[in-house]
């Protein structure tokens, strides 16, 4: 072995590790992270200009405008909200460029105010007139006729009336809880008979169409919509007989959603959580959304009873909350959708013989399988393996992660199936995922009915790595039979989001997961793998050490180069490290889709990085790591972003391939990528992302996700078969 390369058996990384952890880092400038948080809307900004290019189908653009509207809701929901909390209980600590709290929350503040402006003249300007175009108008209540007027009313008084609930505000009923992201009319009335002006607050129902048909006999090529507030507002006389209706305008507000909880190993878990949960509905206003024309009476009141600042409250055009455009996208108008795609069944899952009877564990152990969602199917590979396992009677048991999933999961059908037919099942359910807690829980406990062993991981971690194992009796021997994967197991999910998998039947990383489950179902995560790195503990470490062997091959003169695939990278030692690894010489390319708090290109720091980003029809989601060594290619693929929370408070596991063919495929996926003849955003010295979409000539450039559907489709099965 070379002096510099890493052993491909394991990643030692104790060895020789303060040596890495010495190099000094005072040389590098102290301006060299971009803020985290501005970086995260400059991701969002990405999503609003796909919303904004007219060459994308009309319904996928209103998609990404629902897309950008939902993102936002819960970056303040959770960052925002996060800083702010901060700030108020005195606990604030500069951010990672070193600029206090306040000042960062006042940079977003006039960043999102610019962003949800842009995002409304998007829609107003662009996507609104070129849906009516296409025959699907969202019309106002001033713009239809008596006819229309007659037949709204009739839905109003049969659909709506009855289950709304107007809330009045005077010296007997105090100002009500707006919940949050609701959104609600702010209605000041006069009473016909005493004169006194009074408030009333009327929240629009959530369980009713965001957009009401005008009249359903419409065809549905030319068809009318009109948003429900604004049919509610021009009913108004209904709900408050024998009074004057002053003004009405909507508002929207947007809470502290982050559920803290406090971990105590006597204490019950999903109890805790789900105290936490009551808590997350009277979390404290963070943004207050209003009308633009809302009167200043009005907004005063608002201002005062919701007890925000004026630099939290958006004044947007109508209609807000334009997240409610999922349902204008998703109406089924083919010829204004992306071409729809049927995701193929890996090739080496398929039968070897076209007669023979198709058997998952046959197909694995014929050689590792790498698996790319949603371009190779998720249900014919995945599922079918955990379907699979649960109807095998040679199949002994079943150990699984549970992060996130579908509400109709067969994933946790299967595992149900598979503790009533009397395997031993070990489901580590996460329930702490934010957002999902209560559906986590639902599953947890119906899992438990079961019969299947259910544990919630490790007091003060998260458990975020995607892992399942099955254990079978071949021949008198037990074999494992492992997936690692980069996604959640949700079949839902798995058609929109680019992941990667790896079935095997390696021993090697059959008795590395057996370990990892024990001890997650256990106590604490201590000894080193032989394929995996895992975090909290051996992760960063391992990253980092084969980092520096690139950055020592660099200078000794032998072949170097990193590539990173990741969601979002913050992490100060790995940005370091890869700095270092840039001055020796490595070239460095980082694939990132959200965050990213490394600069690139800048002379001196960082001229050998090259950071590319590309959003599309599929959120990019998977996570790779790629190291030259020397000509013996260390390749890693997991679930672990190069964030602290990902590195320090979550479990989280990569796994090394060792397989030539699937290192080659990973390397050309970066080749294509990284392409100049690719569409993509590149990041510039300054910290600013430019969306390269055409050449100079003009002609368009490569859609990487387009060009994968079609060559992953077209890969040759095993036997010459297609």
């Amino acid at each position: 072995m070379a002096p510099h390369e890493i052993d491909s058996d394991s990643v030692d990384v104790d060895n020789d590790f303060d040596e890495f952890v010495a190099v000094a880092t005072e040389s590098l400038p102290s301006d060299r992270f971009l803020d985290r948080e501005l970086s995260w809307l400059a991701f969002n900004q990405r999503v609003l200009e796909l919303a904004e290019d007219a060459n994308l189908p009309l319904l996928e653009r209103a998609n990404f405008l629902a897309i950008f509207a939902s993102n936002l809701d819960e970056f303040f929901m959770v960052r925002v909200a996060g800083l702010k909390r901060r700030i108020m209980t005195g606990l604030a600590v500069p951010t990672n460029i070193g600029r206090a709290p306040a000042d960062v929350l006042a940079d977003i503040s006039a960043r999102a105010h610019e962003l949800q402006l842009r995002h409304a003249a998007v829609y107003q300007d662009s996507v609104k007139p070129a849906l009516s175009e296409a025959g699907i108008q969202i019309v106002t209540w001033d713009s239809l006729d008596a006819a229309d007027h007659d037949i709204l009313h009739d839905y109003f008084t049969d659909q709506i009336f009855p289950v709304l609930m107007p809330l009045a505000v005077d010296p007997a009923h105090p100002f009500p809880y707006i919940s949050g992201l609701s959104l609600n009319l702010a209605i000041r009335v006069r009473n016909s008979k005493t004169g006194t002006e009074e408030f009333a607050r009327l929240k629009v129902p959530q369980m009713l169409p965001r957009f009401v048909r005008v009249d359903s006999r419409e065809a549905v090529t030319n068809v009318r919509y009109i948003a429900l507030e604004d049919l509610i507002a021009n009913q108004l006389q209904d709900l408050f007989p024998g009074m004057e209706i002053l003004e009405h305008h909507t508002f929207r507000v947007t809470r502290n959603e982050d559920v803290q909880i406090d971990e105590d190993e006597t204490e019950d878990l999903i109890q805790v959580l789900e105290k936490g949960l009551l808590k997350r509905r009277f979390g404290p206003p963070i943004r207050l959304e209003v009308a633009e024309q809302m009167d200043p009476t009005t907004l005063d009141l608002l201002i005062r009873e919701l007890d925000i600042t004026e630099q939290e409250v958006y004044r947007l055009p109508e209609p807000l909350n334009l997240g409610g455009l999922f349902e204008i996208a998703g109406i089924k108008r083919p010829e204004l959708h992306y071409a729809p795609h049927v995701p193929t069944t890996a090739a080496g899952l398929t039968a070897a013989d076209a007669n023979e009877p198709r058997s998952i564990f046959s197909s694995i152990r014929r050689g590792d399988v790498l698996l790319h969602h949603p371009y190779e199917s998720f249900s014919t590979s995945v599922q079918s393996f955990l379907e699979q396992a649960a109807a095998d009677p040679n199949v002994l048991a079943i150990k699984q992660t549970l992060y996130r999933t579908s509400g109709d999961s067969p994933i946790v059908q299967a595992l149900i199936n598979a503790a009533e037919a009397g395997k031993q099942v070990l489901a580590l359910v996460e329930i702490k995922a934010r957002f999902d807690e209560q559906a986590n829980i639902s599953w947890a406990r119906k899992l438990e009915k079961a019969g299947v062993h259910v544990v919630y991981g490790l007091v003060g971690l998260k458990t975020h790595c995607k892992l399942a194992l099955v254990i079978r009796q071949e021949k008198g021997e037990l074999k494992h039979y492992s997936h690692i994967g980069t996604g959640n197991y949700n079949p839902k999910t798995s058609r929109l989001y680019e992941d990667f998998g790896l079935l095997t039947a390696d021993p090697v990383v059959g008795k590395d997961l057996t370990r990892l489950f024990n001890e997650l179902s256990g106590y604490a995560i201590e000894k080193k793998f032989k394929r995996l790195l895992v975090a909290p503990l051996h992760l960063r470490k391992g990253l980092l050490k084969l980092i520096n062997a690139e950055t020592k091959n660099a200078q000794a003169g032998l072949p170097a180069r990193i590539r990173i695939k990741i969601n979002s990278i913050v992490d100060e030692k790995i940005i370091d490290a890869l700095y270092l690894a840039s001055q020796a010489g490595v070239k460095v390319d980082v694939w990132v889709r959200g965050i990213c708090s490394l600069k690139a290109g800048v002379p001196g720091l960082s001229e050998n990085i090259r950071v590319r980003s590309i959003l599309g029809r599929y959120l990019e989601h998977s996570r790779v790591f790629m190291f030259e060594n020397n000509g013996d290619p260390q390749v890693y693929i997991g679930s672990a972003d190069m964030m602290h929370r990902n590195l320090d408070r979550r479990v989280e596991a990569l796994v090394r391939l060792s397989t030539p063919e699937h290192i080659t495929e990973l390397s050309e996926l970066f080749d294509l990528a990284l392409d100049d003849t690719t569409s993509s955003w590149w990041l510039e010295s300054d910290g600013s992302w430019k969306r390269h979409v055409a050449d100079e000539a003009g002609n368009t450039l490569v859609d990487l996700q387009d060009l994968l559907m079609k060559q992953i489709s077209k890969r040759r099965r095993p036997g010459g078969h297609r």
